[in-house]
């Protein structure tokens, strides 16, 4: 049997990850997965974890959504769009 918990979330925190759901069938549990995976990935091989976020990436564009609207949210907004968006650019330069 699997252990299972219930966590509270505001809304917009589930749509930003509704955003990042790859199909709609896709759990949170997986969506969260995913996430936790690359940022861990990013402390080991830092170039990995920016193609896998590449990757995710082009599925969120490809849905039509704005970076903004899934990378960022509240008051932080600038920061963690401005920060990424540059260390995915940069990575994009590279290659």
């Amino acid at each position: 049997m699997v252990n299972v918990t219930t966590i509270k979330l505001r809304r917009e925190t589930k749509r930003r990850l509704d955003r990042l759901k790859e199909h709609p069938r896709e759990s949170y549990e997986e969506v969260l997965q995913k996430i936790l995976f690359i940022l861990n990935l990013s402390r080991k091989s830092p170039e990995r974890a920016a193609r896998r976020f590449r990757r995710l990436d082009a599925v969120v564009k490809r849905k039509g959504k704005k970076y903004s609207e899934v990378y960022s949210g509240g008051d932080d907004e600038v920061v963690k769009g401005d920060g990424v968006e540059k260390e995915v650019k940069e990575e994009n330069d590279k290659e």
